[in-house]
């Protein structure tokens, strides 16, 4: 199960998200907001992590 974690305003700021947290082994997924039929690079974005990682989520945050 997957958990909202971030809304970002585009993909680019989602691209960099994911790959610092996936960095330090945290799987991510992104998705667009406006769903995947009205997807474009600047269209808001969400990070959403597995659930019951947030703690390590916000772990790695910390650190950057």
């Amino acid at each position: 199960m997957w958990m909202e974690f971030k809304k970002v305003p585009n993909l680019m700021t989602a691209e960099i998200w994911k790959e610092a947290i996936e960095a330090e082994g945290l799987p991510v997924k992104i998705l667009p907001d406006d769903g995947l039929s009205e997807w474009s690079y600047s269209n808001p974005f969400t990070v959403y992590i597995p659930k019951g990682k947030e703690h390590v989520a916000d772990e790695i945050l910390r650190k950057l």
